[in-house]
C-alpha cells in the first residue's frame, strides 16, 4: 500500500472514530438535557416517554439546567478543537454547540421565564395540545398522560407568579389577550378530544384535573389584570450584543447589524419598486396604496377561507411535478384546520407537522387563523385583507407546496439525528419564503397556471410582493426595535407604510416582534438560498438542474445555510 493511500485510510478511520464519539455525546445531550428539560418537545418529535411530564421553571430547575448545559458546552468545545471530523459531522457538532449556547443565552440573558407571562400559558397549552392533537396512542393512554401534565399546571402558574419580575407591558397585554381563548380551549376542545376514552375512573379524574386547570388559568388571568399589568414596566428589547449572539448561535450569521440593515433596506426598496411597477401596470391612474386596498378587498369570506386554501393544493402539486421544481415524496395532503387558540394573537397561518420520530400519528396540519368573533365588521375586513387572492397563494406555497410541508416530507432523508432534531430558522423559513417568489418566477400564477387571466396574474404577483414586504419589514423592525432605535408604535406604522400591511396585520406583526426579535430569518434565509442557487448555477453551468438543487438542499435537513452551502459547493464562501 502506498504511503498516500495509507494516509487516506488512516484519515478515513479517524473520521469514523470521531463521528462515533460525537454521536454518543450528542445522544447523551439529547437524552439527558435537551428533552428532559423540555418534555413537550419530546412529545412533539415522537418520543412519548416524555408525555406525562411538563416543563419546570423553578429557580432550582433552571440552575440545574444551566449547569448541565455548561458541562456539555465544555465537552463539545473540547471535542470540536481536537477531533478530526468529516464535513457533515463537523457541521452537526457546530449545530449542537449553537443550540447549547442559544439555550444558555435565553435562560441567562433574554430570560422569558422572568419576563413573559405568556411564556407560561403557552407552554402549558402546548403541553396539552401535543397530547390531544395526534392519535399516537389510544384515547385512554393519551388521556392518562394529559392528566399527569394537568396535575403540574397549577404549579407551573405558581412558578410564574414567583418568577415574573417587571415584565414589559406589551408582554402582559399579549398574555391577557390570549388567555380567554386558552381557557375556552380547556373548557371545550380538550374534553371533546377525549370523548372516546372508555376508562370511567380516568375520565372522572380528568374532569377534576381539568376543572382545576381552568380555575388556575382564570386565577392567573385575574392576577395579570389586577396585579402584574400595573407593574409591568420592563423593557422587551434584547439589545445589539444579545441580538448578534442569538444570530450567531441560531443561524451562524456573524455579519454586523449595520451591514444586515443595509441588506434588509436594499431588498425592501427592491420589492417596493417591483410592487409599484406592477401596480402601475394594473391601475395607471392609482397610486400603489390604492391598488393595495383593491388587492386587499379581493379575499374570500371568512367561512370560505379554509376551503379556499384546500382548493390550491391540486394546482400547486401539478405545477411542481410538471415543471420539475422539486420531488414531493408523498401524495398525502396536509389537513386544514383553525389555528390553536394559544397561537392566534401572533400568527395568521402555520404548518404543524409530526415529529421526525413519530411512528403512529403522522398527520400534518395547515393552521389558518380566522377573525375573532369579537371583531367589528370593519376589523374583520381589515383582518381579511391579509388573505387576499395573492397572499392566499403565497401562503399556500409557503406552508404547504413546496414550502414547509414538502420540507417535512424530506426529513427522513436527513443525514443524522442532529439534523432531524435541530435546525436553523433561516433554513426552515428561508426555504418557505424563497419558494413564494421562486414558484412565480418559474411560471406558476400565469394565465392558465393558477390564474384565470393576465390581470389576476398581476394581482398574484402583488400578493407575493406584499408578503415579501411583510418579511422585509420584520427584518428591519426586529433589529431597530431591539436595539432601541424604533418604538412599538413606530413599528406598527412601519409595517403599514413600508411593509404595505393593514393596520390589523401591522399590530399583530409588531407584537410578534417584541418576543421574536430575530424574525428577520425569513428574508435573510431567502437571500442566502438565492445566492447559493446562483453560485451553484455558475459553477455547474449547463449541468445545473433546479429540481436537483432543491432536492439536494432539502436532503441536508435544516442546518444553517452556511453548512448546506459547504455541502453543495464544497467551500466556505460567504452566504450573503
Amino acid at each position: 500500500m502506498s504511503a498516500l493511500l495509507a494516509h487516506a485510510e488512516k484519515k478515513k478511520f479517524t473520521a469514523i472514530y470521531w463521528k462515533k464519539v460525537f454521536e454518543h455525546a450528542s445522544d447523551e445531550y439529547f437524552d439527558q438535557v435537551y428533552f428532559p428539560y423540555q418534555p413537550t418537545q419530546g412529545t412533539a418529535v415522537g418520543y412519548h416517554q416524555y408525555d406525562a411530564k411538563l416543563e419546570d421553571f423553578s429557580q432550582a430547575t433552571v440552575n440545574a439546567q444551566n449547569a448541565a448545559l455548561e458541562k456539555f458546552e465544555k465537552r463539545f468545545e473540547e471535542m470540536r478543537n481536537k477531533a478530526s471530523f468529516d464535513t457533515s459531522t463537523r457541521g452537526d457538532c457546530d449545530m449542537v454547540l449553537g443550540n447549547i449556547r442559544s439555550t444558555l443565552l435565553t435562560l441567562e440573558t433574554i430570560r422569558p421565564w422572568k419576563k413573559d407571562p405568556d411564556f407560561y400559558s403557552t407552554i402549558l397549552t402546548n403541553g396539552a395540545f401535543t397530547i390531544m392533537e395526534r392519535k399516537f396512542a389510544s384515547p385512554d393512554e393519551r388521556l392518562r398522560s394529559l392528566v399527569a401534565r394537568e396535575r403540574s399546571i397549577p404549579g407551573l402558574l405558581d412558578e410564574a407568579r414567583v418568577n415574573l419580575e417587571n415584565p414589559p407591558h406589551i408582554y402582559t397585554e399579549i398574555a391577557i389577550e390570549q388567555l380567554p381563548g386558552i381557557i375556552h380551549f380547556f373548557e371545550n376542545e380538550v374534553p371533546a378530544a377525549f370523548a372516546e376514552a372508555k376508562d370511567s375512573a380516568l375520565k372522572e379524574e380528568f374532569a377534576h384535573t381539568n376543572s382545576v386547570v381552568i380555575a388556575a388559568l382564570n386565577s392567573y388571568l385575574d392576577w395579570l389584570k389586577s396585579d402584574l399589568l400595573a407593574r409591568s414596566k420592563g423593557d422587551f428589547r434584547i439589545g445589539a450584543d444579545t441580538f448578534s449572539k442569538k444570530l450567531q448561535y441560531d443561524e451562524m450569521i456573524d455579519l454586523p447589524l449595520d451591514k444586515l440593515l443595509e441588506i434588509g433596506w436594499a431588498d425592501l426598496r427592491k420589492n417596493q419598486a417591483h410592487f409599484n411597477h406592477v401596480a402601475k401596470e394594473l391601475e395607471p391612474d392609482k397610486d400603489s396604496h390604492a391598488v393595495l386596498e383593491e388587492l386587499g378587498a379581493m379575499h374570500p369570506a371568512p367561512d370560505k377561507l379554509i376551503p379556499t386554501f384546500t382548493a390550491t393544493f391540486d394546482g400547486l402539486v401539478g405545477f411542481i411535478r410538471a415543471h420539475h421544481i422539486v420531488t414531493i415524496p408523498s401524495d398525502v395532503r396536509p389537513i386544514m384546520e383553525e389555528t390553536p387558540p394559544f397561537m392566534r394573537a401572533t400568527t395568521f397561518a402555520s404548518m404543524d407537522t409530526p415529529g421526525p420520530f413519530e411512528k403512529h400519528a403522522t398527520e400534518a396540519y395547515f393552521n389558518v387563523t380566522l377573525p375573532d368573533p369579537s371583531m367589528t365588521p370593519a376589523q374583520v375586513e381589515g383582518f381579511m385583507h391579509s388573505f387576499n387572492i395573492g397572499t392566499v397563494i403565497s401562503t399556500a406555497v409557503h406552508e404547504a407546496y413546496p414550502g414547509h410541508y414538502v420540507q417535512f416530507l424530506w426529513v427522513p432523508q436527513a443525514p443524522s439525528r442532529v439534523r432531524k432534531l435541530l435546525g436553523a430558522t433561516t433554513n426552515v423559513e428561508g426555504w418557505a419564503h424563497y419558494c413564494e417568489q421562486m414558484m412565480l418566477d418559474q411560471g406558476y400564477g400565469q394565465p392558465g397556471q393558477g390564474a384565470k387571466d393576465e390581470r389576476e396574474s398581476k394581482f398574484l404577483r402583488l400578493g407575493q410582493l406584499q408578503d415579501a414586504l411583510l418579511r422585509n419589514a420584520r427584518f428591519i423592525v426586529g433589529i431597530e426595535m431591539h436595539t432601541g432605535k424604533m418604538t412599538f408604535d413606530q413599528a406598527v406604522d412601519f409595517f403599514q407604510k413600508e411593509g404595505y400591511q393593514s393596520k390589523e396585520s401591522a399590530l399583530v406583526e409588531a407584537k410578534r416582534g417584541t418576543t421574536d426579535p430575530t424574525y428577520l430569518y425569513y428574508t435573510l434565509g431567502k437571500l442566502e438560498i438565492m445566492k447559493l442557487r446562483e453560485d451553484l448555477k455558475e459553477k455547474q453551468g449547463s449541468d445545473f438542474l433546479l429540481e436537483e438543487f432543491h432536492n439536494n438542499f432539502l436532503r441536508q435537513g435544516f442546518p444553517p445555510v452556511k453548512i448546506v452551502r459547504e455541502a453543495l459547493l464544497g467551500d466556505e464562501s460567504p452566504t450573503l
